[in-house]
C-alpha cells in the first residue's frame, strides 16, 4: 500500500489518522516523508513514532491498530503472510504479535541495505521495484516443494488448516493447533473468524455501491447466525460497525485502508 498527502491541502488532524483493521499480516511500513505516530493502542515510551527515512517491521494484530501523522506524509507498507515473513526472516511469529521492531534492530544488512535503497529511489514505482527485486530472490530461496502459494485470505487460511491437519495425522488436534500458530503466531479460529469477516465486509461494501446493501444478507451468506453477530465480529476487528464502517470510509479519510481493501 501507498499512501501520500504531499501534493493535497493539508487535512484536519482528525483526518491525518489512520485506522488499520485487526490483520494476520506482518508488514513493513517504509516511512518516505513526514511521520507517523502510533496513537492506538498506545505504544511502549519511545518506540511510537516512525520518522521520515525509517523503517518498521509490524506483527499480525488481533485488534485495530491507529497512527496519526503530525503533518503531510508519504509511505509504502509491504505486507507479508506471517509463515512466509517467517521463511523469509527467521523472525518467529509469536514474538512478533501486536509487536512493532526497527528494522535495523531485527533484520541484517541485506535487509537494511534493501530499505536504504527504497528511501533512495526516485519514485514509488522504483521503490516497489527494488523490494519485488530483493524479495524474489530470497523467496527462490526458501520455497519448497511444499511451499506456499499466493492467493486471498481466504485460500492462505484454508491451506493452512490442510496443512496443519495433515502434519497432525495420527496425532492430534493440539499439535495441528500449534502448527499454525507456529507459522501464523494465532489460532486457526481466530485466522477464520478474521476471513469470514473480511470477506463479508467486501460483500457489503460492494452491494452498498451496487446500491443493494443489505447486512443481514451478508451475514446469511458468510455463516453468521445473524446480523448481530456480524456487527460484534466486525466491532472487534474494525473497532465500529458495519454499517459505521461503510459509511466512514466515504466520508472520512481516516478510513481510507478500507477503501482500497479488496
Amino acid at each position: 500500500m501507498i499512501r501520500s498527502t504531499l501534493d493535497c491541502p493539508l487535512l484536519e488532524a482528525e483526518q491525518r489518522v489512520n485506522r488499520y483493521p485487526a490483520t494476520p499480516f506482518c508488514s513493513i511500513y517504509f516511512q518516505l516523508a513526514g511521520d507517523s505516530l502510533m496513537i492506538d493502542p498506545p505504544p511502549p515510551e519511545g518506540r511510537g513514532l516512525l520518522e521520515a527515512g525509517q523503517a518498521l517491521i509490524t506483527g499480525p494484530r488481533p485488534q485495530p491498530m491507529a497512527t496519526r501523522n503530525s503533518g503531510p506524509t508519504h509511505f509504502l507498507v509491504v505486507m507479508f503472510f506471517p509463515d512466509a515473513f517467517h521463511r523469509l526472516t527467521g523472525l518467529e511469529m509469536g514474538a512478533l504479535i501486536n509487536n512493532m521492531l526497527a528494522l535495523p534492530e531485527a533484520l541484517g544488512p541485506d535487509w537494511q541495505a534493501m530499505a536504504q535503497a527504497v528511501q533512495g529511489a526516485p519514485d514509488d514505482l522504483s521503490r516497489v521495484a527494488v523490494v519485488e527485486g530483493f524479495l524474489d530472490q530470497r523467496w527462490r530461496a526458501v520455497r519448497k516443494a511444499d511451499g506456499l502459494t499466493d492467493g486471498m485470505l481466504g485460500d492462505w487460511v484454508r491451506r493452512l488448516g490442510v496443512q496443519a491437519a495433515a502434519m497432525g495425522f495420527g496425532r492430534s488436534v493440539r499439535m495441528a493447533e500449534r502448527h499454525v500458530r507456529e507459522w501464523a503466531g494465532q489460532s486457526l479460529r481466530t485466522l477464520r473468524r478474521m476471513q469470514r469477516a473480511e470477506q463479508a465486509f467486501v460483500q457489503a461494501r460492494d452491494d452498498s455501491l451496487a446500491g443493494k446493501l443489505s447486512l443481514g444478507e451478508a451475514a446469511y451468506r458468510h455463516g453468521y447466525s445473524d446480523q448481530a453477530h456480524l456487527s460484534r465480529d466486525a466491532r472487534e476487528l474494525s473497532g465500529i460497525s458495519p454499517s459505521a464502517l461503510l459509511r466512514e470510509r466515504l466520508e472520512h479519510e481516516s478510513y481510507w485502508v478500507y477503501r482500497i481493501w479488496h
